[in-house]
């Protein structure tokens, strides 16, 4: 089943065209790989997906929401359907990690603490750290910033995890945890769709190629 089918799509950022003829369709429980230097689209067109970029022309859906009629008010539906993992974490950093997670359950809905507190338990247990909640993002190394930041992604059961660089502020070995933690959440049935420089983990963990180049998308 089509999660993601992009048609002819064109991305422009600030006038300027950043993707176009863009063809695409990623499938459920596929595991994806965005190839391409710095400013080739990667994270453009990731910002497409979850709505934070409008496509400027061409036939886009995602996880069924038409992006070119998408309303502003179905923005936070489509969103809780994806998970993102950021380069930088983005972490709150004046709160715990059960409290950083918390907030995230707040603002989508979630009202009972109980069941909010388990989960959050649930989840951190997914990705090795349960026994880290009462912790602040500071007291923690980058590694198990972006195990948390991996648990915040999974916290509405995402279709979709978007990873930006998520190895790129980590030493290999770390990196290498984490890819694995990725590889894991996959075979569990999760899309994962993960922009990286790193061409080791394409080798390690083989996944589908796609290669950005002069504003065009190859597989």
């Amino acid at each position: 089943m089509n999660l993601i089918e992009y048609r002819e799509v064109e991305v422009r950022q600030l006038e300027q065209v950043v993707l176009h003829d863009v063809n695409l369709q990623i499938e459920s429980g596929e595991f994806v790989y965005l190839l391409g230097k710095v400013g080739s689209g990667k994270s453009t067109l990731m910002k497409t997906f979850y709505a934070e970029l409008p496509i400027a022309s061409g036939s886009a859906v995602v996880l069924d929401y038409d992006l070119g009629k998408l309303r502003h008010r179905q923005i936070p539906y489509l969103r809780r359907k994806i998970g993102v993992v950021f380069q930088d974490f983005q972490l709150l950093t004046d709160r715990s990690v059960e409290d950083n997670l918390l907030f995230v359950l707040k603002a989508t809905g979630w009202k009972d603490k109980r069941v909010m507190r388990e989960h959050i338990l649930d989840v951190l247990r997914q990705v090795g750290m349960e026994n880290k909640a009462y912790k602040m993002p500071h007291q923690l190394s980058g590694g198990e910033q972006q195990r948390v930041v991996i648990a915040r992604a999974l916290l509405n059961s995402p279709e979709i995890i978007l990873a930006d660089e998520p190895t790129g502020n980590l030493d290999p070995e770390t990196g290498a945890g984490i890819m694995e933690l990725l590889y894991s959440i996959r075979q569990a049935g999760t899309t994962i769709v993960m922009s990286t420089h790193n061409l080791n983990w394409v080798q390690q963990f083989p996944g589908r190629e796609l290669h950005f180049e002069n504003g065009q998308i190859t597989e």
